[in-house]
């Protein structure tokens, strides 16, 4: 484009004054681009406003990221699917085994619509066409993974000066529907654990493991790699470490031993003496034998977390505060998750009491 009074860009039927350097006003609407030229490619943008201060704003915002572009030959052939493996072997190695596995199938998920496609020509039109289509084929949580990747990788090569934006950044989350929270009663808690340890020896290990979680708050990863060395009996606590790959936030955390944890954690110890070092539940994971449980009593599907929820939920009838009772279950918001999570239990608990003032 040259520098005249109203310089032809390649738009049909519309023209165009220079009114700074790099930037033009259409002559009809009023509305500025930008032009810039980088390593003898010209790169043309709307900057989207009739307004000359904020066309001025825009521009230098758009110098910057034309700045940051490398267009490097090589670069600009490169496609979704290259980029995307040299990602995941970058993520492998500061992710755990399953955030890693469920990052690797969601790329696997993205690679037929968006694989062979040289990143620099994805486009806004194409992460929504692949957003339609998916949408409808999974669950709300699944097709949020698939995004969350997909971003991720498109992320990456904005850093990396492949493209200027990321595309993926207009597709919308979806909305999650909240499923309904799981809780034993005490009396069905009660029965799940005698029944466990009166089936069978081979389920005294997931009875373990069972009360290990009802009575600890924690995680079922963080409740796997909990050892005897973990538990300060002389001090009253115990420390969450998460073991190899840490807790879910990364960050290990001292919490008061409760009565009803000691008890369990002394009479493990004097029923069978093992090394402080060995993780204190024998098994890994007692879905199956929880499921055995609550078939023979009639109970709802109860799930490892729902034992946690059956921790969180004896805590608030007891009185304990939201931020205490973040603290303990490793949450970092101060005790907003599980106000907003657990609230109406304090306040059905709350109504309860209500009921025996007469």
């Amino acid at each position: 484009m040259k520098s005249t009074q109203k310089p032809s860009v390649p738009r049909i039927g519309r023209t165009y004054s220079k009114v700074a350097e790099c930037l033009y006003r259409d002559d009809s609407s009023g509305g500025y681009y930008a032009l810039l030229k980088k390593s003898g490619k010209q790169i043309r943008r709307s900057l989207k406003t009739t307004d000359r201060k904020l066309a001025e704003r825009h521009l230098a915002e758009f110098k910057e990221k034309v700045s940051r572009l490398d267009l490097t030959q090589g670069k600009n052939r490169i496609t979704f699917g290259e980029l995307a493996t040299l990602c995941m072997n970058t993520w492998r190695a500061r992710l755990k085994p399953r955030s890693a596995e469920s990052r690797e199938n969601s790329i696997n998920q993205l690679r037929p619509f968006f694989g062979a496609m040289p990143i620099r020509s994805i486009t806004r039109l194409q992460c929504e066409q692949w957003a339609e289509q998916r949408s409808p084929q999974v669950a709300a949580s699944t097709f949020n993974c698939d995004l969350e990747s997909l971003r991720a990788i498109l992320d990456y090569a904005q850093r990396e000066g492949l493209i200027m934006d990321n595309p993926a950044k207009v597709v919308v989350r979806r909305r999650l529907s909240k499923a309904a929270i799981l809780i034993p009663t005490r009396e069905q808690f009660q029965k799940m654990v005698a029944t466990l340890r009166g089936l069978d020896v081979r389920y005294i290990a997931a009875a373990d493991l069972v009360e290990l979680l009802a009575y600890s708050g924690m995680r079922k990863a963080e409740a796997n790699a909990f050892r005897l060395a973990d538990v300060d009996f002389k001090r009253g606590s115990f420390t969450v470490t998460g073991g190899e790959y840490g807790t879910k936030n990364h960050e290990a955390r001292v919490v008061p031993m409760f009565p009803v944890l000691q008890n369990f954690l002394e009479r493990l110890k004097a029923e069978s003496p093992r090394s402080a070092e060995q993780p204190l539940v024998a098994i890994q994971d007692a879905k199956k034998a929880l499921e055995t449980a609550c078939k023979l009593n009639g109970f709802p599907h109860f799930t490892h977390h729902s034992m946690r929820h059956f921790f969180v939920s004896n805590c608030l009838e007891k009185g304990v505060d939201f931020k205490t009772l973040a603290a303990w279950v490793g949450h970092k918001d101060g005790g907003l998750l599980v106000a907003k999570t657990y609230g109406h239990l304090r306040d059905t608990h709350s109504f309860e009491m209500a009921k025996r003032i007469v």
